[in-house]
């Protein structure tokens, strides 16, 4: 199977089949990890004794750092695009935290195109993205993540 993929290709993605990352296990390790990297130490997420007195019942994961796993995640599923210079981080159109992800849970993404337009000496690619958390039925989080892929010059 081959790491790229043509224009054609990824136009014709648009409103199709999801594409599935890995599943990830958001343990207390990498909660305390990401913490560490942020300054984030809120009880509920690094504090195990003191969150189970709250309705999670234990730690959770921030949702930052659920959010921070898309691109690892993107790299599972999606295929670069043929004759990339640099692909770019472009933001987000819309984010929303729907579930807390519990301490040791696993989590996976689910990707689906929604745009595909030619801009600049580039492409910029909308995709509506789930995470979501093996055994619930609500996702932790769902979004509309925007990416940016700088073609080669054509020599």
């Amino acid at each position: 199977m081959s790491d790229t993929i043509t224009l054609d290709e990824l136009k014709a993605q648009v409103g199709g089949d999801p594409r599935h990352s890995e599943w990830y296990t958001l343990d207390q390790s990498r909660i305390d990890a990401f913490a560490a990297a942020t300054d984030d130490h809120q009880f509920i997420h690094c504090d195990p004794e003191a969150a189970k007195n709250t309705p999670f019942g234990g730690t959770i994961a921030h949702g930052f750092l659920s959010l921070s796993m898309l691109s690892t995640m993107s790299y599972d599923s999606e295929k670069a695009l043929e004759n990339t210079a640099m692909a770019i981080n472009y933001g987000f159109d819309k984010v929303r935290f729907t579930s807390p992800v519990a301490s040791g849970k696993r989590v996976r993404a689910k990707f689906i195109t929604r745009a595909v337009e030619e801009k600049g000496d580039g492409i910029l690619v909308t995709r509506g993205v789930t995470i979501e958390i093996e055994g619930e039925s609500r996702p932790a989080l769902t979004a509309q993540w925007l990416g940016y892929t700088v073609l080669e010059k054509a020599t």
